[in-house]
């Protein structure tokens, strides 16, 4: 049976991405992984992420040492596959210039051990050792990392150390730093340093969004009190933990609705549409300590509403306090926003390469609506779309906003 050998590369694990630091492997040469599996923890501006293998097979090589910061498609070890056998392989990440596993006929050989364990030695003398986040915030801080004293793995400076030198910095100085005529407020401490990083890196994203992409903009104000009544039902008698929520009951009825408006759940990647049939839907989730992630619900057409909303908690809690997979943050096929009860009526979200269309849900409330020549007062919610012009138009944009309507005026359908 023939095998082929892999690269195993620094993923892209979205358009904001250019490099990420190896925190830790997952395997050891010799281990068998199926696809899916997690072989390695990268870290970027997004935090710490699981690396997963897109194909089944064994690791053959690890060529990068732990803290080591790479760009995106730079190799980090080998893995053979069974190429007869291996027919389930994962499809590739929506955003991936290069793919996390590349057939070494295409690419470029990795460095013989020797002269990797040289450069890295070189490196290890001349630059400290420190993830992107890490040396982001120095810069921002103005710390110098070589008089700073790393706590991680091999003495890599870890967020912590660079706080505690913060603080005895602060608490060292005699005299108040000289103030310029100018001053420009980024605040203090490591929270704010990350903040400053992963805003950045949003920015960058939705800059190139906008500059590349044709948008169009749709709302629609939905009628949500028959969905209201009919949460209310379903929760009376449940415990807190297990009632379902509004957002839950959006993304359930988002999903159902998509399969049959292809043009809006895709990719856009070399010059033409990619539809799929897999239906990721990314939830914007906000962190305490500010910026965004945006994981995705995967299969989320094939889930339950009560599936959807621990699915929903899951990936909420995993963003704020835990890790998350590599393909959560690559696969979405379309984006959720949602403003929830902070105050606006609507949201006309930025959508995000290579993907084509975002929805964005503004706040709850109520106002009058006129139904069979009578006014009633309704709780009511802005629906908002915007979509690429260059994969549907707002015909197609307008009777999905219409089905979702007519959707959630039939809960208990979902």
């Amino acid at each position: 049976m023939a095998h082929q050998t892999f690269d195993i590369v620094m993923p892209s694990l979205g358009a904001d991405m250019r490099d990420g630091m190896l925190t830790e492997w997952l395997v050891a040469e010799g281990d068998h992984v199926n696809k899916g599996d997690s072989i390695a923890v990268i870290e970027t501006n997004k935090g710490a992420i699981e690396m997963e293998s897109y194909h089944t097979g064994t690791i053959s090589r690890l060529l990068v040492q732990p803290m080591s910061t790479l760009p995106v498609g730079a190799i980090l070890g080998n893995m053979v596959i069974d190429i007869e056998s291996d027919t389930d392989r994962m499809a590739q990440p929506a955003e991936q210039p290069s793919p996390q596993i590349q057939d070494k006929r295409q690419a470029a050989p990795a460095p013989a051990p020797a002269q990797t364990k040289a450069t890295s030695a070189r490196s290890e003398a001349s630059v400290p050792k420190a993830s992107p986040v890490v040396r982001a915030i120095a810069r921002q801080q103005q710390l110098n990392l070589q008089g700073i004293a790393g706590s991680g793995p091999s003495g890599a400076i870890l967020l912590r150390d660079l706080n505690t030198t913060h603080q005895t910095q602060q608490s060292s100085d005699a005299e108040p730093p000289a103030r310029s005529s100018t001053t420009v407020t980024t605040g203090t401490g490591t929270n704010q340093g990350h903040q400053d990083t992963m805003r950045a890196a949003i920015a960058a994203a939705m800059e190139k969004s906008k500059r590349e992409i044709p948008h169009y903009y749709l709302s629609h104000e939905v009628d949500l009190s028959a969905a209201q009544q009919w949460l209310s039902d379903q929760n009376a008698g449940r415990d807190p933990e297990e009632r379902l929520l509004l957002p839950a009951l959006l993304i359930r009825a988002v999903a159902t609705l998509l399969p049959r408006f292809p043009t809006l759940n895709g990719y856009y990647r070399n010059g033409g549409f990619e539809q799929t049939q897999a239906v990721h839907i990314g939830t914007v989730i906000s962190l305490r300590e500010g910026g965004l992630k945006v994981p995705a619900i995967h299969n989320a057409d094939q889930l339950s509403l009560n599936d959807t909303m621990l699915a929903l908690r899951d990936i909420s809690l995993r963003s704020r306090s835990g890790r998350l997979r590599s393909s959560e943050l690559t696969d979405a096929t379309i984006t959720i926003t949602s403003i929830g009860e902070r105050g606006c009526d609507g949201v006309f979200g930025v959508i995000y390469p290579p993907q084509v269309a975002i929805l964005g849900f503004g706040s709850l409330r109520q106002s009058a609506q006129v139904k069979n020549n009578q006014i009633e007062i309704c709780d009511t919610l802005t629906v908002t779309l915007s979509a690429d012009h260059r994969v549907s138009d707002g015909i197609v944009g307008a009777r999905f906003l219409h089905a979702l309507s007519q959707q959630l005026q039939q809960p208990e359908q979902l």
